[in-house]
């Protein structure tokens, strides 16, 4: 990392500078003026002792990074939270009145909680810094004339740079030497084609980033050629650097003064000010606005929660006339501490750390804990289709060549670099007159003509295909060659997938130019023109060494290449025979027709062209490439297939039966994205049956969306499936329109200029493999496998935590209410002093939180799925856990177990213990409070007993416990198999029941702490009890059950998960079905 001072001044660090300013900027710099400056070697760069000292002086060349794990913040942050001051607060009310016991034990409960709550969250914290990744883990330098490989982080300024293609540019680097040398600047620039860089050019000052060709930037990938540069920029100081910088731009805490518009401001501003800042920091020290979502909010439930502890409290002094004695004031803390959920803040740190370690398990890591919680309510994913929902691996699937037809490859293997695999078959139709799918439901598909061997057909054509195969293979500087027998390649997926096609007819490059020593060179290369963002065309001079005639061939955009064609051939004519007309505007039309076909297939369509320049010709790299890229013959179209990945369909299946909307945003041409789009599910099988104004917004380009005010994005009938030609700036407007329509995004985003879109999104999703630094340090979640499975599997994990953590979070108010309840209403049992006499003793209380129940909650945050979990519709992240049924099931199942604990307490003491009620029972144990002790002890049990049983019974909080898997033939013994598969939450559960006896039978522990004695004929009573228990819970799910049918039933005409996927998704927009969109709330569980 870069010292401070150094992080500092990049504030005003100027683009293009050093780490220490230059007289100018290194691109307006030569070589050998930059080397100069630099005291750098352009032959055998620094040496050892050099570029020590100067990493002591620059720092390290580290890219954003946060600080590192700090133990002392941890621990401050697992005492300075709202749940641990209550108990302190509880502690020293205990201590006050010397009440030590009591105290005692709820000290060791907060050191419980600081102690495991520490190591759950260091151990999280160690986690998330192990999984971060530098951008270029090594780099080749020269030094002391030797190239030697480094870690990257020890680049310095002055450094000799040595990169060669598929390398990644360690920093940034003023070239000396390049040959042949392009990157791929889209990280930073936006930039999809890859940038020729010229190392003897000089710009002015001021020229922007994307056109320094002398330059090539940090995280930048070498996609051809090769170069030495030398270091000028490091750490933060390079042009990516700069933009992480001011994304970690750290949040003000501090309040701005409100100013007049002359800057002065009154004495109120600044107490304001003053007032909201200590506001603010109040907040942070209590936990209730930092943190995730679900952290603040039970922060706030803490806080709430000691409100009602200090009004229970208050309650039950004034039921006791507010007696000051110690038994009452320890009732009072007991009653209090009886409403704080203890081990809530322990047992969601837990799950949580548990859900990040999960989650790597299944390719996905966790940078941003809000997203465990946040993707499970995500209702849309924009998601980028090239290597996220397609494999990112080219196929050459089809070509016509104009006056002989279409040809079309039939892949038999899953090798697509072997171009000996795989059947082709000739048709002489243009593909626009194929019917290559059916053009309505139950027509037949076209056959595409006989399969017919590449020899055969290259005898049957006399001159075309062979130019057109020559074309492909020689525009190309992809390489497809055989080792030990396995096809391997090297280059551009995109060339690579066109060589391989002119290899399957003995076109390959290496043949022709003689690189192959098994054959003699054909053509030797002249020049070449590399793709410019600009032309988007790519072309070469080739000359024919029999003849020592000079070619130019050319490939690229069709469109691109139809506008420098002048001529074009009408029939397969010998060559030398004239065969060609001139281009006609009705030719060109036609020619997009059948781009537009072979897109229709999600095919990338390239065109190739060529003319002869002559044995006289001089053309060579300096002739302007213009001259070059004019009045062309064309020659054909070639449709390249990235397939989608096999598990991209069933993934985006998953989301539609979840209720998630998927949006592909996407720089393919629209008919190639709409294809895409209809094979892996996001566009409805049968597009005709939608609407054409629903039709044309489902599928629009970025020209047409962003051409549309808000307004109008609004008034559409559907937002965009899918947006072609997609810019960065479009991500941000779609997501902007998503959330008016108050959805919750995920979106996908890979290169810096994705960064905006990532941060703007609920959660931004940035890819492990090909996404930069800054995108995965915008993002919330990245994604190690680029796979779009990989979100659908995040989405699922994430449903998983938030219905654990509801179920766990549940349990414990549910037992809080019981308690509270049990006690407050047991303020009626009054001795023969008139002092209330507690039906549960403090301690009881607190070992019922902590350790009875402790457990159990950890196991309920280990639950797995249930086995509907992506099956309805995203929950609201408006109500999170705290939704009406979660609300209504823990007044609910908290009154039951009161009711049930203060009948066992009655009838103990009222119909077996002839009412007596002793004397200062609260405080110790006498002859006469035998009768309260065993009726505390039979309450104990039960509230024991029925603390262990809810966690079993929330495995699922609609099914019951005796049947939670409907399809099950296990009728009678399902439920112990259920029980048993969470093997923690078992044996948790089995802690939890041999617990309880040695609290009742081991002498002074069960008079002096627990204040209860052993019992006997009473297990009696718990046992009825515990099956009452049972009953009541099983008879209001079953109730329930019931209910939210026919709510389904009745708003929607079915249960959501009961509807056909289409339907679901697209119903209000296919003729036939009614509207689904209405069902959004209705959860369909059983």
């Amino acid at each position: 990392m870069a010292k401070k001072g150094e992080k500092d001044a990049t504030g005003g660090h100027v683009s293009g500078q050093s780490n220490r300013p230059l007289s100018r900027p290194a691109h307006a710099l030569t070589h050998e003026q930059l080397a100069t400056e630099l005291n750098a070697d352009v032959l055998s760069g620094l040496t050892a002792q050099e570029a020590k000292a100067r990493l002591e002086q620059y720092g390290r060349n580290d890219l954003g990074e946060e600080e590192g794990v700090q133990p002392f913040k941890i621990v401050v942050a697992q005492i300075a939270n709202a749940m641990t001051l209550v108990l302190i607060l509880a502690m020293a009310v205990s201590f006050g009145i010397r009440s030590w016991i009591e105290g005692g034990v709820v000290a060791v409960v907060i050191l419980l909680n600081v102690v495991v709550g520490f190591f759950q969250e260091y151990s999280a914290e160690k986690t998330m810094d192990s999984l971060r990744s530098l951008s270029s883990p090594t780099a080749t330098v020269v030094r002391s004339g030797e190239a030697t490989v480094v870690p990257s982080g020890e680049v310095v300024p002055g450094d000799l740079i040595e990169v060669k293609m598929g390398d990644t540019i360690p920093a940034d680097i003023r070239l000396v030497e390049a040959k042949n040398f392009e990157t791929d600047e889209a990280l930073l620039t936006g930039e999809s084609l890859p940038v020729r860089k010229r190392e003897h050019a000089t710009f002015d000052d001021n020229t922007g980033p994307g056109d320094r060709l002398n330059v090539a930037y940090s995280s930048s990938t070498v996609t051809k050629g090769r170069a030495k540069g030398i270091v000028f920029a490091t750490s933060n100081f390079t042009e990516i650097g700069a933009i992480a910088s001011a994304l970690n731009q750290k949040e003000r805490r501090v309040r701005p003064v409100k100013r007049k518009p002359d800057g002065k401001a009154g004495p109120h501003r600044y107490l304001e000010a003053y007032t909201l800042t200590l506001g603010d920091a109040l907040g942070r020290f209590l936990g209730v606005s930092v943190g995730t979502p679900l952290q603040r909010k039970l922060s706030k439930l803490a806080m709430l929660l000691f409100g009602i502890a200090i009004v229970c409290a208050i309650i039950v002094l004034g039921a006791n006339r507010f007696n000051t004695r110690q038994e009452v004031i320890i009732y009072a803390v007991a009653t209090g501490l009886s409403m704080i959920p203890a081990s809530l803040v322990v047992v969601l740190t837990i799950t949580m750390a548990a859900g990040t370690k999960r989650m790597v398990q299944r390719n996905v890591i966790v940078r941003n804990l809000k997203s465990l919680e946040a993707l499970g309510a995500v209702t849309d994913i924009c998601s980028d289709k090239t290597g996220t929902l397609t494999q990112g691996k080219m196929v050459a699937r089809g070509a016509w060549v104009p006056g002989l037809g279409t040809y079309t490859v039939e892949l038999t293997s899953g090798e697509p670099f072997n171009p000996t695999k795989g059947d082709i078959r000739f048709d002489n139709r243009e593909p626009h007159l194929i019917n290559f799918r059916g053009r309505s439901e139950g027509e037949e598909k076209d056959s595409t003509g006989a399969i017919t061997p590449p020899p055969d057909l290259l005898a049957g054509s006399k001159s075309r295909l062979q130019e057109f195969l020559t074309v492909a293979s020689l525009a190309n500087v992809a390489t497809v060659f055989q080792k030990e027998g396995e096809w391997h390649a090297r280059g551009d997926p995109t060339e690579i997938a066109i060589q391989v096609f002119a290899s399957r007819f003995g076109k390959n490059r290496l043949k022709l130019v003689g690189e192959d020593e098994s054959s003699k060179p054909e053509w030797k290369e002249v020049a070449e023109f590399p793709f410019d963002s600009d032309v988007k065309r790519m072309s070469v001079i080739m000359k024919r060494n029999s003849t020592g005639e000079q070619y130019a061939l050319t490939k690229g955009a069709v469109e691109r290449v139809i506008r420098v064609c002048t001529r074009y051939w009408t029939s397969d004519l010998a060559e030398g025979e004239a065969g060609e007309v001139d281009m006609t505007e009705d030719f060109r039309n036609q020619i997009l027709s059948n781009m537009e076909t072979f897109a229709g297939l999600g095919l990338r369509v390239l065109a190739l062209a060529s003319k002869k320049l002559g044995a006289d010709s001089t053309a060579s790299e300096d002739t302007n490439r213009d001259e070059i890229e004019k009045d062309l013959t064309f020659l054909g179209l070639i449709g390249l297939y990235d397939p989608p990945r096999a598990e991209s369909a069933p993934a985006v299946r998953e989301c539609h039966e979840a209720g998630i909307s998927v949006h592909m945003l996407t720089g393919d041409h629209p008919e190639t994205a709409k294809a895409i789009a209809i094979e892996v599910g996001i566009l409805p099988k049968r597009m005709e049956r939608v609407s054409a104004d629903v039709a044309k917004a489902m599928v629009m380009t970025a020209s047409e969306f962003d051409a549309l005010d808000d307004g109008q994005i609004d008034n559409l009938p559907v937002l965009p499936l899918v947006i072609a030609r997609c810019a960065p700036s479009t991500k941000v407007r779609m997501i902007d329109a998503l959330h008016r329509r108050k959805k919750f995004v995920a979106m996908t985003g890979d290169g810096v200029n994705d960064s905006p879109s990532l941060k703007r999104a609920d959660v931004g999703i940035a890819m492990g493999q090909a996404g930069s630094d800054v995108a995965k340090d915008a993002s919330d979640i990245v994604l190690t496998d680029d796979n779009f499975a990989s979100i659908v599997a995040a989405i699922e994990e994430g449903r998983r935590i938030f219905d654990n953590i509801q179920k766990f979070v549940l349990h414990v108010l549910a037992e809080n209410i019981a308690q509270a309840g049990t006690l407050l209403i047991g303020l009626a049992f009054k001795d023969e002093t008139g002092l209330s006499v507690f039906p549960l003793a403090p301690v009881e209380i607190v070992w019922i939180i902590m350790v009875t129940s402790g457990l159990p909650d950890m196991g309920l945050g280990f639950e797995r799925a249930v086995p509907d979990i992506m099956r309805r519709p995203p929950q609201s992240l408006k109500t999170g856990i705290f939704t009406m049924e979660f609300l209504v099931d823990m007044v609910v199942y908290g009154l039951w177990i009161a009711a049930l604990c203060l009948t066992s307490f009655s009838l103990r003491v009222y119909v077996w213990g002839g009412a007596n009620l002793g004397s200062n029972c609260n405080d110790s144990y006498s002859e006469s409070c035998e009768t309260v002790f065993r009726a505390r002890a039979t309450t104990f049990a039960c509230l024991t007993w029925f603390a262990l049983f809810l966690a079993w019974e929330l495995i699922d909080m609609r099914r019951s416990f005796f049947r939670m898997q409907p399809g099950s033939k296990k009728y009678f013994t399902q439920w112990f198999h259920d029980v048993w598969r969470n093997k923690f939450l078992f044996w948790a559960i089995v802690f939890g029941f041999a617990t309880l006896f040695p609290t009742l039978y081991i002498p002074v522990i069960n008079h002096a702490v627990f204040k209860h004695t052993g019992i006997s004929w009473e297990w009696g009573i718990v046992f009825i009890a515990a099956g009452l228990f049972f009953a009541g819970v099983e008879a209001w799910k079953w109730g329930k059950r019931v209910f939210f049918r026919r709510k389904a039933t009745k708003v929607t005409g079915r249960r959501w998960k009961d509807m056909d996927i289409e339907e679901r998704v697209f119903g209000e927009y296919l003729s036939g079905y009614e509207s689904s969109e209405k069902n959004d709330g209705a959860n369909g569980r059983d």
